[in-house]
């Protein structure tokens, strides 16, 4: 894999889809580079769109970036797979007062706030099951296992809306929902994962940047098993920068798992920054 520039890949694409964690931030804050490079990205006057597997809904998140110093102005949205998976639920037909579990990150409410779901405490209780986020910085895998199989065994159908399998956290790397998603699956129980590499997030994206051949969008991110398989799987140009999950991997590593994901970028980046930053 050939290392490139943000300054080439800035002129030659059309629009962005900008991944948050490991590009933008690093588990216990932002990249130094990130808000200028991000700033100048939009300063092309070309759509700059933050797509991330934060299962918190596009608020919360444009509000963490601004709290960061991110300026407002540098990205147009960003679009979660909370977001997503906020907008699925709307339109998907559940009795009102349907018992709901959610687990998400921070006392996050806001992927059922305005939808006619009664939360419950427990999974055993509840008739959807809603993993927002991962909580293992504090709860093992085993933990999970015990709290998810009274579910598991009666069939409940869980909603995975951050799949991503790992998270930076200030601690270091800890397993991420898509991981505790994964282990309900084992466990019996039925899960729809929305988020990278999964297809609907895309098919949200898509109408906010109409006109734009989807060989003309980069998607720039630092995990070939989401940012870049889900890029290319939709028809995208991809770009991996070296931050992030895997920033202490070896290049010949790192090229090995990008071929056995089936997830070859376009391009990689030393870091999301242009190259006098």
């Amino acid at each position: 894999m050939k290392m490139t520039s943000l300054d080439a890949l800035a002129a030659r694409y059309e629009a962005f889809l900008i991944d948050q964690f490991g590009v933008l931030l690093n588990g216990a804050g932002r990249y130094p580079f990130a808000p200028g490079a991000l700033a100048r990205l939009a300063a092309f006057g070309k759509p700059v769109i933050l797509l991330s597997n934060s299962g918190k809904r596009a608020g919360p998140n444009a509000q963490r970036l601004l709290d960061l110093g991110f300026a407002r102005d540098s990205f147009r949205l960003v679009l979660s797979s909370g977001e997503a998976a906020f907008r699925a639920l709307h339109h998907r037909a559940y009795a009102p007062g349907t018992p709901v579990w959610l687990h998400a990150r921070d006392g996050d409410r806001s992927a059922i706030d305005g939808l006619a779901f009664a939360p419950v405490d427990t999974p055993a209780e509840a008739r959807l099951l809603i993993l927002a986020g991962s909580q293992a910085d504090r709860l093992s895998l085993k933990d999970y296992e015990t709290l998810l199989a009274p579910a598991a065994a009666k069939g409940t159908p869980l909603l995975c809306t951050n799949p991503d399998l790992e998270m930076l956290t200030p601690q270091g790397i800890r397993p991420g929902a898509g991981q505790i998603g994964a282990l309900y699956q084992k466990l019996g129980g039925p899960v729809e994962f929305i988020g990278k590499p999964h297809p609907l997030i895309y098919a949200e994206a898509a109408p906010l940047l109409p006109g734009i051949a989807a060989d003309r969008i980069l998607c720039i991110g630092d995990s070939p098993a989401h940012d870049i398989l889900g890029g290319k799987r939709a028809g995208h140009a991809t770009a991996l920068v070296r931050t992030g999950l895997h920033a202490e991997m070896p290049e010949a590593d790192l090229a090995a798992l990008c071929a056995a994901e089936g997830a070859m970028p376009d391009h990689l980046l030393p870091r999301f920054a242009f190259t006098e930053a």
